[in-house]
């Protein structure tokens, strides 16, 4: 089948509504600009793998300290289910739990978020064995090691090639992109700077950083370890030295947000500082191993979810690379500043937060779904995305003569969406040949969104917004020329952002959503004229 050049662009969608009657859209065609190749051709996507079906959201409550205790336990001996949070954000929230324990559980608790200097107490095994080298430091960092054992360096130079990459790391996020440097510690690990140990952690564990003492507000000190070699035989999947610098990234930045809020949102914690390892380290692409996780190819679950299953917190920092490919770096800088916990900051939870930063960029609603319908062409929607695999849809038909009609039918969760595809048959040639499409969603006050994009022949893209009424109603015409279209997608968006907070979940706001499972249909006809 032939390959056609589809070429970057910024899709812009009209927002607005009727009051009864169903409107319709207003319409956007934007030729594409030269020079990105493109992955899709128009006719592949009716042959998109169909995406898998809507899933049964848990209610994913936050587990007790005990249970805490015992999955830390689990992710430390390097024995971790597959559900299990990382290692981070398992300390962060035994930490945050362990007043609740008492007896040997708090001692338990206490050894595990101890740091490695701490020696052979450590019931975990993450104690050194063996007295410590003399830390290698800067003015803002320290590296800590040991001279021999199995949590020695391989060879001499490697700890001060660890204090390069950290402090590189350090110039990067703090001096270069302008967030805070992490909380002072006092001189718990022997001086002011900032602590990185050196330790075997395994094949399952790169590195983490551990919360340690409260300062202001919801802000708190810290260290980090990461793995001493990243020896292939444990990390085959990269060099030691692109290991290094990524993990590096990921884990020192979990430092920089507990100087804004340890107790963010964790899926708005992980997307970050996945979304961060392209900006320290875009060469090596590690993050790429999230990307079947993300909501280009897993478009039906939740931006918020975070799960203990499948790590969909990890995959969307896709959409922090959409936000930031149009709106500069630091709008993620920005959004962590409203989420800050201190007097100067804005004090609001993770989406709260992105919507202050969007409101003047169009709002999060129109961004959000600009985002989900760009996704079935990744190449016009990310910087990389010429790179990235097929995406897959909810499904597909060709519309002919004879089979002039199909509607498909959702549940669509919040934050996620769903898209159809139709493609015309050769025989519907000549301008006259459009499709009209009839949509129905929930009650405008769930932020329903539609998004049609017509994929010509010619690699370009018409974008339109379908206007949704008070009732959720709303239609479009597009051509439907087989000489001039491959296919025409639908993305039906449920970007309700409504939540009932504080019910010890791990989405947005530890809330429970209250527009799951909204009804969307579309419904396509060919008609001539």
């Amino acid at each position: 089948m032939r390959r056609f050049v589809t070429t970057a662009m910024t899709i812009a969608l009209v927002g607005g509504a009727a009051l009864t009657a169903p409107a319709v859209a207003a319409d956007e065609d934007r030729p594409g600009l030269p020079g990105s190749a493109g992955v899709v051709d128009p006719g592949d996507l009716l042959g998109l793998t169909p995406e898998a079906p809507l899933p049964v959201l848990e209610e994913q409550l936050d587990p007790t300290a005990s249970e805490m205790l015992s999955t830390a336990r689990r992710v430390l001996a390097g024995n971790a289910r597959p559900g299990d949070p990382s290692a981070t954000l398992v300390l962060r929230d035994l930490w945050m739990q362990k007043s609740r324990l008492r007896g040997a559980e708090r001692r338990q608790a206490d050894a595990m978020l101890a740091r490695p200097t701490d020696g052979v107490s450590d019931p975990q095994g993450f104690g050194y064995s063996v007295a410590e080298a003399p830390p290698l430091c800067n003015t803002r960092l320290c590296v800590h090691y040991v001279p021999t054992g199995t949590d020695a360096p391989p060879s001499p130079d490697w700890p001060a090639q660890n204090l390069a990459v950290m402090d590189s790391v350090w110039t990067t996020i703090v001096d270069g992109m302008g967030y805070r440097a992490p909380v002072r510690d006092g001189s718990r690990g022997g001086g002011s700077q900032f602590d990185v140990y050196l330790k075997d952690l395994g094949g399952s564990l790169y590195g983490f950083c551990a919360g340690e003492r409260r300062s202001k507000k919801r802000t708190a000190s810290g260290y980090c370890v990461l793995d001493n070699d990243f020896a292939t035989s444990q990390f085959p999947n990269n060099t030691p030295a692109d290991n290094l610098v990524v993990t590096a990234g990921h884990e020192f930045f979990h430092a920089v947000q507990y100087a804004y809020d340890y107790a963010e949102d964790p899926w708005m914690m992980e997307s970050t500082a996945t979304w961060m390892e392209e900006r320290i380290a875009t060469h090596v692409n590690d993050n790429r191993q999230y990307l079947p996780v993300s909501q280009i190819y897993a478009a039906q679950v939740p931006l918020d979810a975070f799960s203990r299953t499948n790590g969909f917190q990890y995959g969307n920092w896709v959409f922090w690379e959409y936000l930031t490919s149009r709106y500069g770096n630091r709008l993620v800088l920005k959004t962590w500043k409203k989420a800050g916990s201190l007097k100067r900051d804005g004090g609001k939870y993770s989406l709260a937060a992105l919507q202050k930063v969007l409101r003047n960029k169009g709002g999060f609603g129109k961004n959000y779904a600009r985002f989900t319908a760009g996704n079935l062409t990744p190449a016009v929607n990310f910087p990389e995305g010429v790179e990235y695999p097929n995406p897959k849809v909810r499904g597909a038909k060709v519309l002919s003569k004879r089979k002039r009609t199909k509607r498909f039918g959702a549940r669509v969760n919040h934050l996620s969406s769903a898209s159809y595809v139709y493609g015309p048959d050769a025989r519907l040639s000549g301008k006259k040949w459009k499709l009209a499409l009839q949509v129905r969603g929930p009650a405008k006050r769930t932020s329903p969104r539609a998004v049609v994009v017509v994929h010509l022949l010619n690699g370009k893209q018409q974008v339109k917004t379908v206007r949704l009424n008070r009732a959720g109603d709303g239609h479009k015409k597009v051509a439907f020329d087989s000489r001039r279209v491959g296919a025409v997608s639908v993305t039906l968006v449920n970007g309700s952002t409504r939540y009932r907070c504080n019910r010890d979940t791990v989405l947005a706001c530890g809330g429970k959503p209250l527009d799951d499972r909204a009804r969307f249909s579309v419904k396509a006809r060919v008609t001539r004229g």
